[in-house]
């Protein structure tokens, strides 16, 4: 009998998804390198991670930028590092997605500027803006203007694409770090759909596209979500995302076309849910994030991006990244996933499961649209709140132990890991030399411009920002005159402003009962007493440009709850900011969070302020991904204790910070 007649069987194998590799760091010419290894390898298309800098808007040598640069994506800050970056690279036959939201619309004129300088035709361009900034004020933290300006944006990149780049996806809806900040599968696609009726809606009301080409619109929407361990439920969600998807498509914008209506995603499986302790786990985890988004043929997404292992660690290496391709390639070519029609249809079990998250979303999504829509549930803080407060019940679970975490809280016992057995070679290291060539090359850049034509382009831009004009034009111009990402952003504020978004902590709630927070606080209290001071003062500090500020927020929910007074101003302070706000609110300890990879810079800054300001008695504790060697580098500088994500149990470090202060003091 022939194999392939077998009953069920397709007539034809179904095409295998993009397969990428999430990349960039150092510099673009070191980034080029890597896509060309990764594409030689069988990687089918690009995603691009740039560095905290170009992600917020400034250039290498602003004063924010200091120990960024580099460390978590690549570096752009002018047409020349953009050329660069895709040096050999013809755009033309590449799909490539550009991780990139508050100045999407600046590196996508970068990106099509080289498309147009290689020969290809713009309309022949495919690939991805993510441009979804909604999430940014609720996760990820690189948001520079407020929400409404923000949307304008987007809405005129769209516009755009439309008329000159009709392949290209020119937002990807993004509900992946709304997962990564505590979001249940219900909010998770209810806040993310209320992003997209945003988006649809900024686009219909800007008059910039007739009202029969809403379906050509519709289908260059994208989506790009997170899936979980859980990965029955992930299969769940993302039939739900299609079915409301279909509906809101269909009734709100009235596109009759189904193949409009279809709902696109790619996904990067949950790289917040890998860990550092046995991290040769993290593997198995990965494959099983993974199907969850491929299982389901009528919800399976086009386009995988997997994590490496170490991910918790540092900055992945070349060889770990290739092991992630390698999971993708050996399922879409050795197993039989795509010779099938969908294996869920008819079933029972899923059918209920995709119900309950339809119903649950739909009534997210119409409270959200009561308050007034997406921009005004992220300006009343409502958004912020429900995260932190779902994240604050998943960690409650995680650290009683209803929650299983495989060498975390559970089968804790382990044999050395041969995998790690190399210390700081494990990861990818970025040479501290790559700051200081990129702060001279752009120094170097600007010296050789026209200064006038940058003048000119630069004054259309924010005159232009000033009406309702579509701002891609005088991007462009900007583009061609040689304007740096920072002057492009920084015009642009000038004109709108920027945004501070709620932290999201007043709503948040506590964790009830629990036995061992009541000890810490009675020590809390105990020790406030013998200081003298009605309550014991805790700063919360996100120095430089790392806007990931879920652990930070968990620790200030859980500070409080143990009766500390908690300072905590958002991210994306100076060190002078922090040391500034650490004297005048007279506290007992500075708490500082960086996950960027840029502790050893933003870390010691923060200590010299404290000894300038006379404050080198003030305890100061550190908590981000850091390596053990760095660890020891901090601790040697004065810092009283290093925490990583290995110290799970929140309460703990409370107890510990208690600790800390009594030791700073003198107390026994």
């Amino acid at each position: 009998m022939d194999e392939k007649a077998l009953p069920g069987r397709l007539p034809e194998r179904d095409r295998p998804w993009v397969m990428r590799t999430y990349a960039g760091h150092s510099s673009a010419a070191a980034t080029n390198a890597l896509f060309r290894r990764n594409l030689a390898k069988g990687q089918t298309g690009l995603s691009v991670a740039f560095d905290l800098p170009t992600q917020t808007g400034y250039d290498p040598d602003h004063e924010l930028a200091a120990g960024e640069v580099g460390r978590v994506g690549v570096p752009v800050a002018h047409l020349g590092d953009m050329r660069a970056l895709f040096d050999g690279i013809p755009l033309a036959e590449m799909n490539t997605s550009m991780t990139i939201n508050a100045p999407a619309m600046w590196l996508l004129a970068l990106y099509g500027t080289i498309g147009l300088e290689q020969g290809a035709e713009l309309s022949r361009c495919a690939g991805t803006t993510q441009n979804d900034i909604i999430k940014e004020y609720l996760s990820r933290g690189t948001h520079i203007f407020p929400p409404a300006a923000s949307l304008r944006l987007t809405a005129d990149v769209i516009a755009y694409t439309l008329r000159e780049m009709p392949r290209w996806n020119p937002v990807n809806i993004c509900s992946y770090h709304l997962q990564e900040a505590g979001a249940t599968p219900v909010q998770e696609v209810g806040f993310a759909l209320a992003t997209a009726v945003a988006v649809l809606d900024a686009v219909r009301d800007s008059g910039q596209v007739p009202a029969d080409r809403m379906g050509d619109v519709v289908q260059r929407i994208s989506f790009f979500v997170n899936a979980g361990v859980r990965f029955v439920e992930e299969i769940a969600k993302m039939r739900a995302f299609g079915a409301l998807w279909d509906e809101i498509t269909r009734e709100r914008y009235g596109v009759e076309n189904p193949k409009q209506r279809r709902f696109r995603y790619g996904v990067q499986v949950n790289s917040l849910g890998l860990t550092e302790a046995q991290p040769e786990n993290n593997i198995q985890r990965i494959v099983l994030e993974m199907l969850g988004v491929t299982l389901s043929r009528d919800a399976r997404a086009r386009a995988v991006q997997l994590p490496a292992w170490n991910e918790a660690l540092g900055l992945p290496r070349p060889w770990d990244q290739q092991w992630s391709l390698r999971m993708q390639q050996v399922l879409a070519y050795e197993s039989d996933l795509l010779e099938y029609p969908d294996l869920f249809e008819g079933s029972h079990v899923m059918t209920a499961l995709v119900d309950d998250i339809v119903t649950g979303a739909r009534v997210e999504l119409e409270k959200v649209l009561e308050m007034g829509g997406v921009v005004a549930a992220v300006e009343t803080g409502y958004l912020k709140s429900a995260l932190v407060a779902s994240l604050a019940e998943r960690r409650r679970r995680m650290e009683a132990g209803t929650d299983v975490v495989v060498g975390v809280n559970r089968f804790t016992e382990t044999e050395p890991s041969p995998l790690t057995a190399a210390g700081a070679e494990a990861v990818e290291q970025v040479d501290p030399a790559v700051e200081a060539a990129a702060t001279a090359s752009v120094r170097e850049w600007r010296a050789g411009r026209d200064a006038a034509a940058v003048d000119a382009a630069l004054a259309r831009l924010r005159a232009d920002a000033a009406t309702t004009t579509n701002l891609m034009t005088a991007t462009l111009e900007c583009v061609r005159a040689g304007v740096t990402t920072g002057e492009w952003a920084g015009a642009l504020r000038q004109v709108f402003g920027e945004y501070r978004a709620p932290t999201g902590l007043s709503g948040a709630a506590g964790v009830g009962g629990d036995a061992t927070l009541t000890a810490v606080r009675e020590r809390v209290a105990a020790t406030a007493r013998e200081l003298g001071s009605g309550r014991l003062r805790l700063l919360v500090g996100k120095p430089g440009l790392d806007g990931h500020s879920n652990g930070a927020e968990q620790i200030a929910v859980r500070a409080r709850d143990a009766g500390f007074e908690v300072v905590y101003q958002g991210i994306r302070l100076t060190a002078g900011q922090i040391v500034a706000a650490a004297v005048e609110e007279d506290v007992d300890l500075v708490g500082l969070s960086v996950l960027s990879g840029s502790h050893l810079a933003a870390v010691p800054a923060v200590l010299d302020g404290l000894r300038a300001a006379g404050r080198s008695d003030l305890p100061v504790v550190v908590g981000g991904i850091i390596p053990a060697s760095d660890a020891d580098t901090l601790r040697a500088a004065g810092v009283a204790r290093v925490f990583t994500p290995k110290d799970f149990a929140l309460t703990g470090i409370i107890d510990e910070l208690v600790t800390v202060i009594r030791e700073a003091n003198g107390l026994s």
